[in-house]
């Protein structure tokens, strides 16, 4: 005897449907993202960098990045931002520290190396500098981001050359603003320099020298000081 197949039930008309799913879920950490685009515009440059080394390195492919991230040039720029956040985290305790003038000149060079010798493949100087070089000379935009960035610079030295003055450290006389852009200035230096493949050796050589220079030949170590 030839058996039925049962015919599958007749769903209801009022049974609800379940939501259709829109798009992908989001499979990337935009933080950790940004942080893979930063490392490699860092390496090689904005121009040197594709969007399919973008799409290798993040891990997104380009239709994600576009989505996520907006154009290769949103993209830098994303990614300069990311690194002046970073830069003010890891420099802001030691300008804040009330550190006798050299003591804290010599603090703030020596973690300003650690960043500009950093790297995997090598040293990629200071991201600010290398900007300034490339990028910010046709893009308006990044130029005002670059001269923000020196003039933030200038100011935080200019505070601590102040601060020097009301102790002591420096004579009322000295100029707090030159002071300030002879202090950046060594940083440019040693950025592009490291960037080079200086050795730290001769970097560091390079800084107290610039201190002695800023501060005084003649009063390298003040009274207060350790």
């Amino acid at each position: 005897m030839v058996q039925k197949r049962k015919r599958p039930p007749i769903p209801r008309i009022d049974a609800p449907i379940p939501p259709k799913r829109r798009g992908r879920p989001r499979a990337y950490e935009p933080g950790v993202a940004l942080g893979k685009a930063l490392d490699l515009f860092r390496k090689d440059g904005f121009a040197a960098t594709s969007l399919d080394d973008l799409s290798a390195a993040t891990g997104m492919n380009r239709p994600s990045l576009y989505g996520a991230f907006g154009d290769k040039r949103e993209l830098f720029i994303k990614s300069y931002r990311r690194y002046r956040d970073d830069a003010r985290v890891a420099m802001g305790d030691i300008f804040r520290n009330e550190l006798p003038i050299r003591k804290r000149l010599e603090r703030i060079y020596a973690v300003a190396l650690d960043i500009y010798l950093s790297g995997e493949s090598g040293p990629r100087g200071c991201f600010t500098v290398m900007t300034a070089a490339s990028e910010a000379v046709h893009d308006a935009d990044i130029r005002a981001m670059v001269l923000e960035g020196f003039a933030e610079l200038d100011k935080a030295f200019a505070t601590c050359f102040r601060l020097a003055q009301e102790r002591g450290e420096l004579p009322v006389s000295a100029d707090a603003t030159v002071l300030a852009q002879l202090a950046s200035a060594t940083i440019h230096t040693i950025a592009i320099r490291a960037r080079a493949q200086v050795p730290r050796k001769e970097l560091e050589a390079i800084v107290n020298g610039a201190i002695d220079v800023m501060v005084g030949a003649a009063k390298q170590r003040s009274p207060s000081s350790p």
